[in-house]
């Protein structure tokens, strides 16, 4: 008996020592799983940055520091620190209405593959967007969104952007807001009335939408600021004094310079709530989306070459670009189109891509100069369609009943001397051909 008492008790603690190894061995074994996990997503965010475009409505370079064009120039130190801190694109063409910038940077392809080439054009179900693309590349790495204005969809109120592989929409959908405190925000299809300044609520959307990621994020926040109505932000948001309400046939600047200090106000906002190792993990990008409106457009420009216009005033904006990865500063001259930034947020996202459809990207300038493009493209379509083409010195323009008007910029910047009213110079003839074989092949 006392044998078999023994037995059951050497029996009993070989019972629990099995036990006692399985639970350690399966708790050492969850925190390894748990460690290695977290290392990985550590690695993910500090080698992947962040990436932030802002686009604002209607600022061509004759409204923003940094450039000879326009006498009057709002306060905007935020925008100023993204340009002083990184590169500014000098040559940057984009396109004269805000739809088809829109639709050449979420596709790479220029309006004439697309057919989006006017404010209003809707684009086709059928196109991939940059933000699909991205995260069909890197195995859905990033968290996207676009906050903002969209206008890719006519005047469809209950589109949902979100259908193009983006994965969080909240905005406005139309062309511009009736007003920017009485407005339509449009989440999931849905619209509901707003009535809180447009500038602030879509940076209130930005702001929620980036604190609760947990990986990188790519965040398109599209502003419509300054575009009309000239309404007056909030005082505390600009510098331009207790401006009245606007009515037709009042001096519209301050309400126009108003409106870009109080976009600036909302990107020191955005950027002062993301905190500071995120922050020096995200490439800063800031452009215009076509030139200034008429009614404010400045000299050396004229309402007739601002925007809506092929013409410098109505094409070449601007385009900041700093944070991660961007170790040059001052001024670059390359030539860059709109189209380009397919390409260069696709690399910025860790995909080793170049060229794809009409964009190249321009990311090495980020760190060195180098040779990205030998020619700028853009195009209209408001009511005759035209398009105009250019090498960097010489800019030819044509429409669709063959009418032609060719300048040189390197002394003619402004275009207001018409090579064809005179007899051209060879070296003229032979940049005349060769922009019209480019024409060609680009329209084939």
């Amino acid at each position: 008996m006392k044998n078999i008492v023994i037995l059951l008790n050497n029996i009993k603690k070989l019972f629990f020592a099995i036990i006692i190894v399985t639970i350690y061995s399966c708790s050492t074994d969850k925190v390894t799983n748990e460690v290695d996990v977290d290392t990985d997503n550590t690695d993910s965010n500090e080698n992947t940055p962040n990436i932030l475009l802002i686009i604002a409505d209607d600022i061509g370079k004759d409204a923003i520091n940094g450039f000879s064009e326009g006498n009057i120039k709002p306060n905007t130190p935020n925008i100023d620190a993204i340009r002083n801190s990184g590169l500014s694109f000098t040559n940057f063409w984009a396109y004269p209405t805000c739809s088809p910038t829109r639709a050449t940077i979420l596709t790479g392809k220029y309006g004439y593959h697309t057919g989006v080439k006017w404010a209003g054009d809707e684009l086709d179900l059928s196109e991939k967007s940059l933000q699909k693309y991205i995260n069909e590349e890197t195995n859905n790495k990033y968290s996207t969104a676009l906050v903002g204005k969209w206008h890719l969809s006519g005047s469809n109120s209950s589109f949902n952007p979100e259908v193009y592989g983006i994965d969080y929409f909240s905005g406005l959908i139309r062309g511009e807001a009736q007003s920017y405190y009485n407005w339509l925000l449009t989440e999931d299809g849905t619209g509901n009335l707003e009535n809180e300044y447009t500038t602030k609520k879509f940076t209130d959307v930005a702001i929620d939408w980036i604190s609760k990621q947990n990986k990188p994020w790519f965040m398109w926040l599209a502003h419509n600021a300054p575009h009309t109505p000239f309404h007056a932000p909030p005082v505390e948001m600009h510098n331009q004094g207790n401006l009245p309400d606007y009515e037709e046939g009042m001096d519209a600047m301050p309400y126009f310079m108003a409106a870009i200090e109080a976009l600036d106000f909302q990107i020191g906002r955005l950027l002062e709530s993301i905190p500071t190792d995120e922050r020096e993990n995200t490439v800063i990008i800031f452009l215009g989306d076509n030139g200034t409106p008429n009614e404010v457009a400045q000299e050396p420009y004229l309402g007739s070459t601002a925007k809506g216009s092929l013409h410098q005033g109505g094409v070449n904006v601007p385009l900041f670009i700093s944070g991660k990865g961007v170790s040059r500063t001052g001024d670059i001259n390359n030539l860059i189109t709109s189209t380009d930034l397919f390409a260069t947020i696709a690399e910025i996202a860790g995909i080793s891509v170049s060229e794809i459809n009409d964009s190249k990207s321009f990311k090495p300038l980020f760190t060195q100069d180098a040779a990205i493009r030998n020619f700028q493209y853009a195009e209209s379509n408001n009511r005759k369609e035209a398009w105009v083409i250019s090498n960097g010195s010489y800019k030819l323009f044509e429409n669709v009943d063959g009418d032609k008007e060719f300048f040189i910029l390197d002394n003619d910047p402004y275009e207001n001397n018409n090579l064809l009213n005179g007899v051209l110079t060879t070296n003229e003839t032979n940049a005349k051909l060769g922009l019209e074989a480019q024409l060609l092949e680009i329209r084939k």
